[in-house]
């Protein structure tokens, strides 16, 4: 038990473990990285260690702290407690007066994007003022072990007026309390935040090392396992949640809306597709963008070489090796473009389906 068993990116443990063993803790901290990576993992494991019993630079895992900390690895009943003590249907005073808040122990909590309800929860949960206000006044609070930790997992969903409270923490920081913001984007976060942070970018993890991770994780066999660790994009998580039948539906769906476009479809049916897409999945629709994405990239590799080189869609290649023979850089360039600009327009509340009917319609050769 300890550090040893997180998965990849050991520069930035060995930092971590560092700070801990000279006793030098910043009051501030930014993960910044994929989905899945293992952000909240190791930010739980810093939380550990912080407050370990037995060790200063590590956890030991056995301590009655170790134990309680350990509990915030599996946040979704959690969540369930905190949603169901609002009752239903509760209204915007409620939220805010009952914030949720993930506590295990009472030196560490962990903030996640609240969805508000059970049952139909709102369509973008988000880092709300009354968990931001929650987090100000403890963080001044005298901790019962040896530091109070709070993990801000989603920090990029705090509306940025709201992110002003999260501020005056980092500018009159508390000498016994830290702050650890996750998102999977720094430049999602306010530059005065950013300023304030000790930051440490994740690097995608090898196809390698996540199906070894997957070996005692799952059932799949060894053909399935390397499909999930190339489909994971450097993600073990992301790995551990797929669906293997499910993603490839949904790929041959938007490899089809690619092909179709290309080769000058009927409108009728391009927009038969960018409304299952956009309207009919149950995947959110910023999920099913970087599917585009990646189908770029291997076409764009494909176009270049023949060579055997590994392909985020491998189990797709000879589609994909049809398709790579009509197109040319200038045409990736501005596909991707096509795709950049709808990707930003998403963040002002643009029509998902209209947007990507703009982007098919750039894609005919």
């Amino acid at each position: 038990m300890g550090f040893g068993e997180f998965l990849g990116n050991e520069r930035i443990v060995h930092a971590l473990r560092t700070m801990l063993r000279r006793e030098r803790m910043p009051n501030a901290l930014l993960f910044v990285g994929l989905q899945g990576i293992g952000k909240f993992t190791l930010a739980r494991m810093l939380a550990q260690a912080a407050n370990c019993e037995k060790l200063r630079d590590d956890f030991c895992g056995a301590c009655e702290t170790c134990k309680k900390i350990a509990r915030l690895g599996d946040p979704g009943p959690l969540i369930e407690q905190g949603l169901a003590e609002r009752g239903e249907n509760p209204d915007t005073a409620t939220v805010e007066r009952t914030p949720l808040i993930l506590e295990t122990h009472p030196d560490v909590w962990a903030i996640v994007p609240d969805p508000v309800r059970r049952k139909n929860p709102v369509a973008r949960p988000m880092i709300r003022m009354g968990q931001l206000r929650a987090v100000q006044r403890a963080a001044y609070f005298v901790p019962q072990a040896r530091r109070r930790i709070f993990i801000l997992d989603g920090a990029e969903t705090m509306r940025w007026n709201d992110a002003d409270v999260c501020l005056k923490i980092l500018e009159e920081p508390p000498e016994t309390a830290s702050l650890i913001l996750l998102a999977p984007r720094a430049d999602a976060l306010l530059q005065t935040i950013r300023s304030r942070c000790l930051t440490f970018w994740f690097a995608p993890i090898t196809p390698e090392k996540i199906e070894q991770f997957l070996r005692n994780r799952s059932e799949w066999s060894g053909t399935e396992r390397k499909l999930a660790a190339q489909l994971a994009d450097g993600s073990p998580g992301a790995a551990l949640g797929l669906d293997l039948a499910e993603s490839a539906r949904l790929r041959r769906e938007v490899l089809g809306l690619i092909s179709d476009s290309m080769s000058g479809k009927s409108y009728r049916a391009i927009f038969s597709a960018t409304v299952r897409l956009a309207k009919e999945e149950s995947e959110p629709f910023e999920n099913v963008l970087p599917l585009f994405y990646s189908f770029f990239a291997d076409l764009l590799e494909l176009s270049h070489s023949t060579k055997n080189f590994a392909l985020r869609n491998p189990d797709l290649r000879r589609e994909l090796e049809t398709l790579a023979r009509k197109i040319s850089d200038v045409w990736v360039a501005q596909a991707t473009s096509n795709l950049d600009r709808l990707e930003g327009r998403l963040r002002r509340n643009v029509s998902r389906q209209l947007g990507l009917d703009a982007v098919a319609e750039s894609l005919r050769i």
